[in-house]
């Protein structure tokens, strides 16, 4: 049930002793924080099974002369927005947050993708609703057992709206943006058929948005709910072959933020 990726965001604790939503004081206008030492934790829920993630600015670190600020989790995180963040640098440049890093996903085939990104645009506090925030595409080449695959991939962020009040986890929340990433991703392999003098290349996975994941961020605080969903159709292979992966996949996410402590 492990999600890793990206883009699209997020973060939590150090383990500290708040039993209930608390913080103190912050910008007008910031919908994350980035102070060191700030902290989200958050229940993840996937498949009826509910686990922790704990999510936390550890401190300062330079990438490509640019200072940004480093997230890490507690333990291993589970939840699509604390892995998009952990280990990952972010930085603000005006009203966007950019990320910096490397976003690894495995939505369920067996075929990690993994993306490096550089000031990628997660969020803008002042973008219109369904504006385009950020776009990468990009090529992987790896190899499944001995099958060559191509994966070819976008991964973009939209400002999809805001909302004067969401309520999230029996919690009311104020001033709340919602943003939209998404992986969409096509793989082909070459395969050998008999009858055919040469390789031919197969479509394994048609294009397909493949990770749709939605990011709530409360002024103030910072992410409060994320629903990701993760679905998936692959195709027949030529000449019968079967690989060793599951042909059709759906899986929805949901991380709750349950405990937080912000400063400025």
């Amino acid at each position: 049930m492990k999600f890793k990726i990206l883009i699209a965001f997020t973060f939590i604790t150090i383990l500290a002793s708040c039993s209930t939503e608390s913080s103190t004081a912050a910008s007008e206008t910031n919908y994350l924080p980035l102070a060191i030492g700030d902290y989200w934790t958050y229940d993840v829920t996937t498949n009826a099974q509910t686990l922790k993630d704990s999510l936390y600015i550890s401190n300062d670190t330079t990438i490509n002369a640019k200072t940004y600020k480093k997230f890490k989790t507690k333990n291993l995180p589970m939840g699509f927005f604390s892995n998009s963040l952990n280990n990952n640098g972010l930085r603000k440049d005006g009203s966007s947050l950019l990320l910096t890093g490397s976003l690894a996903l495995d939505f369920g085939v067996g075929v990690p993708i993994n993306l490096n990104v550089t000031d990628f645009v997660v969020f803008n506090e002042t973008a219109a609703d369904n504006q385009q925030l950020g776009n990468i595409t990009g090529t992987i080449n790896q190899t499944l057992q001995t099958y060559p695959l191509v994966i070819d991939y976008t991964l973009k962020s939209i400002a999809i709206e805001t909302l004067p009040t969401y309520t999230s986890n029996g919690h009311v929340y104020t001033d709340v943006k919602r943003v939209k990433t998404i992986l969409n991703a096509k793989i082909t392999t070459t395969v050998t058929v008999q009858g055919f003098p040469i390789p031919i290349t197969a479509t394994i996975l048609d294009p397909q948005d493949v990770v749709v994941s939605n990011q709530y961020y409360a002024k103030n605080i910072g992410m409060v709910y994320t629903n990701t969903a993760i679905n998936f159709s692959l195709n027949a292979i030529p000449g019968g072959i079967t690989l060793p992966i599951p042909s059709t996949g759906s899986q929805t996410q949901e991380e709750y933020l349950v405990n937080y402590n912000v400063t400025h």
